[in-house]
């Protein structure tokens, strides 16, 4: 009979308690997409694009904050490998290197499960030759032959995303490099002008 009292009573507590929540309209909400998130995350990209009109490779790691799934500001490295060998006065003359710099990437949507953001990397990086005997295959006379040639880069992109959870998400975009000029060699390639399509992953917090 006690536990039947003790039974009612937490039922009749239990319902008061619900009806005041309805009328004050005092709700718990577990929506965790109205909650302020920031966070770290390393991404890693691969991409195909080109060079001087040349097959070129890239791949890429990322460490970056985000703020508040709105805004990310960090650091990108890049390296690349071109195709290279229809270019120039060479018979073999493929090139390497890499980039890097500031990354920053302004996020629209970055709640929903799919979201588009504007990439944009500033930096330097410098290019070399991937066949280090050249010196020694072919005599320019006055021209000058350079190990490693050093460039500015300006790299902005658009990006699909896609959150498939809070630790992990998904991407895939389309960017566009800008260097400034160098000179591995006469007639060689004098930038690294070109697109890229890629993708990527991003894990974090």
């Amino acid at each position: 009979m006690k536990q039947l009292k003790y039974i009612l009573l937490c039922g009749i507590v239990f319902q008061t308690t619900l009806i005041y929540a309805q009328e004050t309209s005092e709700y718990i909400e577990f929506d965790d997409s109205k909650n302020v998130v920031n966070g770290v995350y390393l991404g890693l990209n691969f991409a195909y694009g080109e060079m001087g009109g040349e097959s070129t490779y890239l791949g890429g790691v990322t460490i970056a904050y985000v703020a508040n799934k709105k805004f990310e500001v960090g650091f990108t490295g890049v390296g690349f490998y071109s195709e290279q060998n229809s270019k120039g006065l060479l018979t073999n003359n493929d090139v390497f290197g890499g980039y890097g710099g500031f990354h920053l990437e302004p996020i629209f949507f970055g709640a929903s499960k799919w979201g588009l953001s504007i990439p944009l990397l500033i930096g330097g990086g410098a290019i070399a030759y991937a066949n280090k005997d050249l010196d020694d295959i072919i005599d320019y006379g006055n021209g000058e032959i350079q190990e490693w040639e050093p460039f500015f880069v300006f790299e902005p992109g658009l990006s699909v995303q896609y959150n498939i959870s809070r630790y992990l998400q998904f991407e895939m975009g389309l960017k566009y490099r800008l260097s400034s000029e160098f000179e591995l060699y006469p007639g060689g390639l004098q930038n690294i002008n070109g697109f890229s399509a890629g993708l990527g992953i991003k894990v974090g917090i």
